[in-house]
């Protein structure tokens, strides 16, 4: 079973037009003052012949239901959009990408409304031990390295022969089955694969009529080193809703208004006033902030 596995997979590799996707199971805890409150999400491992991609299967299925929503809005559009998001929107909002050969590696996350695409100036260094473990139907063999602000350890199989692995790690002699951190609130294991026809589709953002903006779409994108981010990240945290003042300001509360704001309280109350919104954005904010305190990579938001 192992050599028809084997074959599959380097039939594969050879095909310049298919997509080898590979399920992780996310297990994570984002309150370390909590470590009963274990998370737990499905993530995509997409590898093409020019690289891969790692996101979430949620956000995913989200963010392409919101766009096809918007899309649907802005082709009969009347003067106001109304973004109400009712899709499950997962938990985990960032994106990985590498490119092949040489591993090129952008982390993607989100401030606000503006996007940041950040380039990893490091490589996972490997320390390969000669401990071997079976997970699944996988023969595994044991590496460690520290990374990010976190000591990992890594089981790769050369049974799947991709350097890869989820979020930024790779450089093995095969896939990585499973990674954890050494206090185990971030667990990545190898649960399915499956191989998809076509070459990565690329999404993009509608285009929005001119004059109006919503708020979490259409902000810019910014290729940034690792420090800017850092940087950028401090000022969020000192001020969360800056962003969302300063777009209030410019399409909010006016006559003009062309974008409509609606949020559920946690007790189901939806409201659309401006300022109730901004107000009830702010306290999620700062409230996600306090909760999300045990990061994966603790060195990029310092």
């Amino acid at each position: 079973m192992k050599n028809i596995f084997l074959l599959f997979i380097l039939f594969t590799i050879s095909a310049s037009a298919q997509v080898n996707r590979f399920f992780y199971e996310y297990k994570f805890i984002p309150d370390s003052n909590d470590k009963s409150d274990v998370k737990n999400e499905m993530m995509y491992l997409d590898i093409s012949k020019n690289g891969s991609n790692y996101y979430s299967r949620d956000k995913y299925v989200s963010d392409s239901t919101n766009r096809a929503e918007m899309e649907k809005q802005i082709k009969s559009f009347s003067g106001s959009i109304n973004v109400n998001r009712k899709e499950k929107q997962g938990t985990v909002s960032f994106k990985v990408t590498k490119s092949y050969p040489d591993f090129t590696t952008y982390l993607f996350r989100n401030i606000s409304s503006d996007r940041y695409k950040i380039k990893e100036d490091q490589k996972p260094e490997w320390k390969i031990l000669p401990e071997k473990q079976k997970i699944g139907e996988y023969n595994t063999q044991k590496a460690t390295t520290s990374f990010g602000g976190r000591d990992w350890i890594a089981w790769f199989s050369t049974d799947i022969p991709f350097q890869d692995g989820p979020y930024k790690f790779y450089g093995l002699p095969g896939l990585i089955v499973k990674i954890e951190d050494a206090t185990g609130s971030h667990i990545m294991t190898l649960v399915g694969n499956k191989t998809l026809p076509g070459s990565p589709a690329e999404e993009k953002e509608p285009e929005l009529p001119q004059n109006v903006r919503v708020f979490g779409m259409g902000g810019k994108e910014l290729e940034v080193t690792e420090d800017q981010f850092r940087k950028a990240w401090k000022a969020y945290v000192n001020d969360p809703s800056k962003n969302m003042r300063e777009m209030m300001m410019r399409n909010g509360g006016s006559d003009n208004t062309r974008v409509s704001f609606k949020v559920r309280t946690q007790d189901g109350k939806e409201i659309s006033d401006p300022n109730q919104v901004f107000r009830e954005m702010e306290k999620r904010t700062k409230e996600s902030l306090a909760k999300n305190n045990n990061p994966i990579e603790p060195d990029l938001v310092k």
